[in-house]
């Protein structure tokens, strides 16, 4: 969805989308947890291992409607964001210990900051998982590295005090670190396999003054991001 010319009825379409979802995912997934629990007669091996692979689509499936219920709230204005006082450096530490494991690989990421003071005012969790939502989306990208470097530090931004988060493999960061951000691509939010967490992630950075950009050219897997000081 764009930025500008927003149409008012996307929020409400997304509410109620989440609202006639979530109400059959619940009674689904409480039949699927009373047969995994007995409830209807002992299950054979086969028949518990059918109902636990169900059992984690339901949690998918759940876990994209509360993607969609933040995009509804973010689009519509009324998510509620309680800033703090909160240091770049601990954000970035939480959000890359937040990653999970890759399924097929191993993809080391390499954290980077810079040892001055990077105090900002933010909901620290919501700001958290978002950094945390773009970098697991750039880790799946990465094929031609075991590494993928976070580095963060103090920069200029639109002639006021920021903050600059560069993300990608050592090529990438450092094509990314030379170019200007008004020659870079807007970031793509709407990649296959993320869900909507990018959509959200776009939305909550922008929320704290924030924004996001993609590797240049010839870079698949790569951000920038800048977020304003306190």
């Amino acid at each position: 969805m764009a930025d500008s010319a927003l149409d008012p009825r996307w929020p409400k379409l997304l509410s109620l989308t989440v609202h006639e979802f979530r109400t059959p995912m619940t009674v689904v997934a409480g039949y699927i947890r009373m047969l995994l629990k007995d409830r209807a007669g002992p299950l054979s091996d086969p028949q518990r291992r059918l109902l636990e692979e169900a059992e984690k689509s339901c949690t998918r499936l759940s876990a994209l409607l509360a993607e969609v219920s933040d995009l509804s709230n973010l689009e519509a204005g009324t998510m509620a964001f309680n800033r703090q006082p909160a240091e770049l450096q601990v954000l970035l530490r939480g959000a890359v210990d937040q990653l999970p494991d890759l399924p097929d690989r191993t993809v080391n990421v390499d954290l980077e900051v810079d040892d001055r003071p990077a105090p900002l005012r933010a909901d620290a969790p919501r700001l958290q998982t978002a950094l945390a939502s773009v970098l697991a989306a750039l880790r799946r990208e990465i094929v031609l590295s075991d590494r993928m470097l976070v580095r963060g530090r103090p920069a200029e931004a639109d002639d006021a005090k920021g903050y600059e988060i560069v993300i990608g493999d050592v090529p990438t960061i450092e094509a990314l670190e030379q170019a200007r951000p008004a020659d870079l691509p807007v970031f793509d939010e709407w990649r296959g396999g993320s869900g909507l967490s990018l959509a959200v992630a776009r939305r909550v950075i922008g929320a704290h003054g924030g924004r996001v950009w993609s590797a240049p050219e010839g870079h698949k897997s790569g951000a920038r991001i800048v977020l304003p000081a306190e």
